[in-house]
């Protein structure tokens, strides 16, 4: 018989990445989170962790089982907030911050949406590609990309199968060639933008990171994906913000062989506590309208193979 209590240890070890992070978020001992999974790979038949002296990561029989595990927990929530009342009118003030490009193009109507719904809600919508401080900046939840590495924070999954990829306009490609390998990329025009207050210049594709350079910048992600769209260069940028590009054919996805570096997006929140009705319904509402962009990935990467 699974036990709740290991099915959210597994979640939250699986965003951590780490049993012992996991175990001072839910004040256990480490030993006691190790043994709630193996408990629980031994009631699935499957290894879930890969785990090393220096790192633990999803096995390929975790990374299937993990979506499973987080619609189990979000349906339990759900029910326990509905008998508490949480689906009344939404009241008050959210807060959340997200980078420019993401927060412009894709959650701005989802949040608008949101909000329609819940009519006493007030939403104050903070774009930044400056990573939030959620401990001084008034901002309730943020939405980030990347992993979490602050056992400080509580993350939320929203879009962890998300990658970056490689794409250019056919416009600069009819100009400049279609590259076909790595090292090609030397030879390109790539755009850059800053991450985490550095010039993003090297890119992890597969099992190589390959050094570029280009002459346009931006401290706004997004504008390089304008650029991108104008023919000015490739762009190495998360399959959310230029999945509606590709679809449209005005972007083009290269090198597909070499997988771009993973991307998850989180809906992070600085404790438990502040996991309100407001915060877990938004959870919801945006976990749904991001699985709705995961078949057209998926779809997106079996027509580029062929």
């Amino acid at each position: 018989m699974l036990r709740i209590t290991d099915l959210e240890l597994f979640a939250r070890s699986s965003v951590l990445g780490s049993f012992t992070a996991a175990a001072h978020e839910a004040g256990l001992l480490p030993g006691q989170v190790a043994a709630a999974i193996k408990r629980l790979e031994r009631d699935l038949d499957v290894r879930l962790f890969a785990r090393t002296t220096r790192s633990l990561r999803l096995t390929a029989e975790g990374e299937l089982y993990l979506p499973t595990a987080l619609n189990v927990l979000e349906s339990l929530r759900q029910g326990r907030d509905n008998l508490h009342g949480a689906c009344s009118n939404l009241r008050g003030v959210l807060q959340v911050s997200a980078p420019s490009d993401l927060g412009r193009n894709i959650l701005l109507p989802w949040l608008s949406g949101f909000r329609r719904q819940h009519p006493d809600l007030s939403l104050r919508f903070l774009l930044s590609d400056q990573v939030a401080d959620l401990f001084r900046d008034p901002v309730d939840v943020a939405v980030r990309y990347g992993q979490n590495e602050d056992a400080n924070y509580i993350a939320l999954p929203l879009a962890p199968w998300n990658r970056r990829v490689l794409v250019a306009s056919p416009d600069y490609l009819a100009r400049h060639g279609r590259p076909q390998t790595l090292d090609d990329l030397k030879h390109h025009a790539c755009l850059l933008y800053l991450q985490l207050g550095r010039v993003y210049d090297k890119w992890r594709l597969g099992n190589r990171i390959v050094k570029v350079s280009g002459p346009l910048f931006s401290d706004d992600a997004d504008a390089v994906r304008r650029w991108a769209l104008l023919g000015e260069g490739i762009a190495y940028k998360s399959w959310l913000d230029v999945s509606s590009d590709v679809s449209a054919g005005e972007l083009e996805v290269l090198l597909p062989e070499h997988p771009g570096e993973s991307t998850p997006v989180t809906l992070v929140c600085p404790h438990r506590k502040q996991l309100t009705p407001a915060v877990s319904q938004l959870h919801m509402w945006l976990r749904a309208k991001f699985e709705t962009l995961h078949g057209q990935a998926e779809a997106n990467v079996t027509d580029t193979e062929r």
